[in-house]
């Protein structure tokens, strides 16, 4: 009975004291695992396919030309009142911390003319472009790929975004163009066609415009430009920027080397969309003189515009032509694939 006795105290004391070493030991470990949680900031994960999200937009921009039919024979010049507008719907795909890749459509409008751009009072470059008296305007129907780059790191999901960023953009676009241009009885005709500088004409070897041939309505451009971005909700952005499209063409205003010789033109309608000088009133140009034309009629047109010479010009040849677009665009995300942060 005594030896039964000194056994269960000695179980119990080595019971008690085990609970309490046990006890101490599992404190320690909840302090420890605290501490750890207080601590945790996540896990930064690279920029993969966990931040990547796409977006659709509706832009509405501004055009401008830079081209031959502008007030002033210098790159900048352009004439304001002459802005139309462009509606655009784009695709965007993020795929880094400062890197979107957009694909858009874009449809505007283009515009100039001399006699409603020029200034008859300078004696110079106004005065040429007034009694050439040119015009045209063309449709533009544009497909680009543009990669952006912000200025403003964002490494995180489309949710937690910046509220705002600046970028710059640059790219590269094709587009279609089909210049135009209104007759005295206010029909618009297509100018292409025409050859209106003589590229479906036979012109001699000694003539400016010897081996000019037709342009295409299909041609390509340089999309480059600056803006901001502005988070408006989760999944809603604000853009808004100015760019300019650097093309390959001289033509976009059907404008682009000498005059030619008017009786090589095939028609009276190239013939008159050729020169319109003398759609000037009489006492805003210097009168016109009479030449024997190459096919025996006789023209007549103000000295210097309208027929055969080297020095005769109707554009320039060595500036490719240039538009500016100035775009407001409201996008909405679609959605994001992501990984939740994991405790570990």
């Amino acid at each position: 009975m005594r030896k039964l006795f000194f056994g269960t105290l000695c179980m119990f004391l080595l019971a008690s004291v085990s609970s309490d070493t046990y006890a101490q030991f599992n404190r320690k470990q909840i302090k420890q695992n605290n501490k750890r949680i207080a601590s945790f900031r996540g896990k930064k994960a690279g920029f993969g396919k966990n931040k990547i999200y796409n977006s659709i937009g509706l832009s509405v921009s501004a055009l401008n030309y830079y081209g031959d039919i502008a007030p002033q024979p210098k790159r900048a010049s352009t004439d304001i009142s002459f802005t139309r507008p462009a509606l655009g719907l784009s695709f965007i795909q993020r795929f880094g911390p400062r890197y979107s890749l957009q694909a858009q459509f874009m449809y505007g409008t283009l515009k100039g003319s001399d006699r409603e751009s020029a200034d008859l009072a300078d004696q110079n470059n106004g005065k040429f472009r007034y009694y050439r008296n040119l015009s045209f305007r063309n449709r533009i129907k544009e497909l680009s790929v543009v990669a952006y780059f912000d200025l403003f790191e964002n490494d995180a999901t489309y949710i937690s975004r910046v509220k705002w960023t600046p970028y710059a953009y640059l790219g590269i676009a094709g587009f279609l163009h089909n210049p135009q241009a209104q007759t005295s009885t206010g029909e618009w005709v297509d100018l292409r066609p025409l050859g209106t500088e003589g590229q479906y004409s036979t012109l001699d070897p000694t003539d400016a415009n010897f081996g000019i041939k037709p342009y295409s309505k299909l041609q390509a451009a340089i999309p480059f430009g600056f803006g901001a971005r502005f988070r408006l909700n989760e999944v809603m952005d604000l853009w808004a920027d100015v760019g300019f499209r650097y093309t390959f063409t001289d033509y976009l205003d059907d404008v682009s080397e000498n005059y030619v010789d008017l009786g090589v033109l095939n028609n009276d309608l190239a013939r008159s969309m050729s020169y319109r000088g003398g759609e000037l009133p009489a006492n805003e140009r210097p009168a016109e003189e009479p030449y024997l034309g190459r096919d025996g009629v006789t023209y007549n047109t103000i000295p210097g515009y309208g027929r055969e010479y080297s020095d005769n010009i109707r554009g320039s040849k060595n500036d490719r032509d240039i538009y500016m677009v100035t775009t407001i665009r409201l996008t909405y995300i679609l959605g994001a694939t992501f990984h939740k942060a994991k405790f570990r």
